[in-house]
């Protein structure tokens, strides 16, 4: 079966509104409550969670390519661009700074056009030095037809699979030209449904020589702020898209010789942004959770040694329990010194001692269900 750009009435893509329609209004009812319960936080809470989830947009995004981001650097980065008066900032490295520009103009912007000038600024920043790895890659602007054909393949050499192969270099302005022409117009269609479509879309052209995946979720992200009105972010399609990395390359792929009827793919995007959903209320808990705790803790007199330590505790990367050692390691002070902060902690009722003594002493932070 021939690649679906190779059908004579590509790019005019089909799916089943019938079989859609169901799960979609479900999702949009569930991102009305989700958006609600978040803009109900207060100006704070709302930054924290928006924060953290674009963080993990920008990292995910990159991870599903194989990219390792550092998510300390990305957050600042995200902080500093946007304004926000958080700690700890770090400095960020060009690579950092380049996809966060990308991915805070799509969002941040979303009501603006996308053009093709747009989408050769977010290239260029996507590779600052002009260079995909060790490879020399035009940047800023289509694939060339000297890089010929672009082509995903896998197996030994000389008995390689052609999983997909893109639209040639010579079709790419017309194919852009429409892709383009369609995003930007007004459209029936609901703009969850459009994010599905307009991925699906942007990757089947593959126009860039790098970077087409992280820059279509860009894209998606952006029609679904669309959807939401909204430039905060609550929920990331790429974090939750990284987590089903494998499943999300078979769709795509099989999609491409399936014909122009999307249903299955739009399906899949809307399965995969419910569970996105999910994994934002369990954010919105975390935030939550947080400011419980510094509710408590502020009650008291915090100091600065207690404060680094408690915020590293609240961390996703914290692993395991808190003993003086560690305490002192952290906040760089002696062990008397950290066992006497340690000591006024579970005073607060911030800190709780586990089950245990002697050396294989350790410390908590209360729970939920426990402040």
């Amino acid at each position: 079966m021939p690649f679906i750009h190779e059908n004579a009435n590509w790019p005019k893509l089909a799916w089943e509104s019938d079989e859609l329609s169901p799960g979609l209004a479900a999702l949009r009812y569930r991102e009305g409550q989700l958006v609600g319960r978040m803009q109900g936080l207060g100006f704070d809470l709302r930054q924290e969670a928006s924060l953290k989830t674009l963080t993990d947009d920008v990292v995910k995004s990159s991870a599903i390519e194989g990219e390792t981001l550092n998510p300390d650097e990305v957050r600042s980065s995200i902080a500093r661009r946007l304004g926000l008066d958080v700690g700890g900032l770090v400095a960020s490295s060009r690579d950092v700074e380049g996809i966060v520009e990308m991915m805070l103009d799509a969002t941040q912007k979303f009501a603006d056009p996308l053009t093709d000038e747009r989408l050769f600024g977010w290239h260029a920043a996507l590779f600052p030095t002009g260079r995909s790895g060790m490879q020399k890659i035009t940047v800023g602007d289509w694939r060339p037809k000297e890089a010929g054909a672009m082509q995903v393949v896998s197996g030994p050499y000389g008995r390689e699979k052609v999983h997909f192969e893109a639209p040639s270099a010579e079709r790419l302005q017309a194919e852009m030209g429409e892709f383009l022409k369609w995003f930007n117009a007004p459209s029936p269609i609901d703009p969850v449904l459009r994010a599905g479509i307009a991925h699906f879309w942007f990757v089947t052209i593959h126009p860039f020589e790098d970077g087409n995946g992280r820059i279509a979720r860009a894209i998606a992200d952006m029609s679904l702020a669309r959807a939401d009105g909204s430039k905060d972010r609550f929920y990331s399609m790429s974090a939750q898209i990284e987590t089903e990395r494998k499943d999300y390359y078979d769709r795509l792929e099989a999609q491409q010789r399936d014909g122009l009827d999307i249903t299955p793919w739009l399906s899949w995007f809307l399965g995969c942004l419910g569970r996105a959903f999910d994994r934002a209320e369990e954010t919105l808990e975390a935030v939550l959770y947080k400011a419980r705790l510094w509710d408590k803790a502020n009650r008291y007199l915090v100091n600065e040694r207690q404060r680094l330590v408690i915020n590293r505790m609240v961390e996703d990367s914290w692993e395991g329990y808190l003993n003086t050692s560690k305490y002192a390691r952290l906040a760089k002070c002696s062990n008397d010194t950290a066992l006497r902060d340690i000591r006024e902690l579970l005073e607060t009722g911030v800190l709780l001692q586990n089950a245990g003594g002697g050396r294989s002493t350790s410390y908590r932070l209360a729970g939920s269900a426990e402040l």
